[in-house]
């Protein structure tokens, strides 16, 4: 086996932010500033601002973990090594199955954003070409190569952030301060219901240290991503509202906030920039989502846990290739039959699972000693065990904001991973 193909490790840590950065900010933060003004009015850029933080308290105990592992899978190796290949392999399967059904989502996002300039993309046989071809060419572009994929995400990374900047840049010279000058009083639920939402909307940073497998130097680089990620994302998405709702006057009513925001200040140039800009997002997140799907996958299967067949790692490109050409295979056919839709309500509750296992994980690997594939922290979360229990907390209150259907999903997700976990052929000694 020392001679068989291996990833390559060719990411730097600005590789890794910006994947984390692209998983963040997809096509919500287009939409986002006006559901939160509906919420809490103009209270909405120190939402942004705050739920960022909290959001941080979760990031840190990631970046902590991340910094004891050099290996691929993210979330699931800090589970497995804190309590049990079982719980592991749920941590795991939650993650690959958001990712796969994310990626069906957003594919059907991009065809419906096409269809604004051309209505015959919406249906039929041209929608599905549009989802087809979305999911082979970035297929493709993922087996061909880590680096490759590095580059595309970096640059529609940037050109998501070009737009946005502009945005920020431009319109906070047109900002009217009479927008803020009456704060009107909100409400506890008013406050939790803004808080859950955002809390949904800062999430994918998860995902930055999956690829750890393929970093240069992991232990480092990691810990830096999961901060510059959270930091990056935190600033743009607070200016990003801060803009909107000193510039629009009925923010509250706009269904696109963001260009009718730069409708104002840039005319309708401004506009179209903006909505480019949000197909751009939607064509980097589902490229992140492939990168990231087919890692976790391919993880369980490294670490015994799934048949090997998935943990292959192509001779010449050096990318875990029946990974990915499997999870791009489901995306695909979840898009065009439309399954993701009931799927959906699954990702509430894995992230839930992610958050809290990583969250309780940093604590139990700290009151161990370094063995196997746990090295100790390059990066410790500073005062003690308040920021993990606060972390944990923050994830908690995604369960408080959970509805029933989510709750029934994440339950029948969690029970069929439990079902795969026992009857999957895995190595028993790894």
């Amino acid at each position: 086996m020392s001679d068989a193909p291996s990833l390559r490790r060719a990411l730097g840590r600005w590789d890794l932010t910006a994947i984390g950065v692209n998983q963040v900010i997809g096509s919500a933060i287009f939409l986002l500033p006006a559901d939160v003004a509906r919420l809490v009015g103009p209270w909405g850029p120190l939402a942004f601002i705050s739920v960022g933080l909290l959001s941080l308290s979760i990031a840190l105990c990631f970046a902590e973990v991340g910094s004891r592992f050099e290996k691929t899978g993210g979330p699931y190796l800090p589970a497995r090594a804190a309590f049990g290949r079982f719980v592991g392999f749920e941590v795991g399967w939650m993650m690959w199955f958001t990712r796969a059904t994310s990626q069906a989502s957003v594919a059907n996002g991009l065809a419906l954003a096409l269809a604004f300039y051309w209505p015959s993309l919406a249906l039929g046989a041209p929608r599905a070409t549009v989802i087809a071809v979305l999911t082979l060419a970035l297929t493709w572009i993922n087996v061909r190569g880590v680096k490759q994929s590095s580059w595309v995400v970096n640059t529609l990374t940037i050109g998501k952030l070009v737009p946005l900047a502009l945005f920020i840049i431009v319109g906070i010279w047109y900002i009217e301060p009479s927008h803020f000058a009456v704060m009107p009083p909100v409400t506890r639920d008013q406050v939790s219901t803004a808080a859950i939402l955002l809390i949904f909307a800062y999430g994918g940073y998860e995902v930055t240290g999956v690829l750890a497998g393929e970093a240069a130097n992991p232990r480092k680089d990691v810990p830096f991503a999961f901060v510059a990620t959270m930091v990056t994302v935190s600033i743009v998405m607070a200016l990003t509202s801060l803009v909107a709702t000193g510039v629009l006057p009925d923010l509250e009513g706009t269904r696109t906030p963001l260009a009718d925001g730069a409708a104002i200040f840039l005319g309708v140039t401004g506009a179209l920039v903006i909505s480019a800009g949000s197909v751009v997002s939607m064509t980097g997140n589902n490229m992140g989502q492939i990168l990231n799907g087919s890692r976790s996958l391919f993880a369980l299967a490294e670490n015994g846990d799934l048949p090997r067949w998935f943990a292959r790692v192509h001779p010449q490109y050096h990318t875990p290739s029946n990974a990915i050409l499997f999870t791009a295979g489901v995306a695909l056919i979840l898009g065009l039959t439309g399954s993701f839709v009931a799927l959906a309500a699954v990702s509430a509750i894995a992230r839930l699972v992610m958050y809290l296992a990583v969250c309780a994980s940093t604590l139990v690997l700290r009151r161990r000693e370094p063995a196997g594939d746990v090295g100790p922290a390059q990066f410790t979360v500073p005062f003690g065990s308040v920021v993990p229990v606060m972390a944990s907390v923050v994830a908690l209150g995604i369960l408080a904001g959970a509805t029933a259907g989510q709750l029934t999903s994440g339950a029948v997700a969690l029970a069929v991973g439990a079902v795969l976990f026992m009857v999957a052929p895995r190595n028993k000694g790894t």
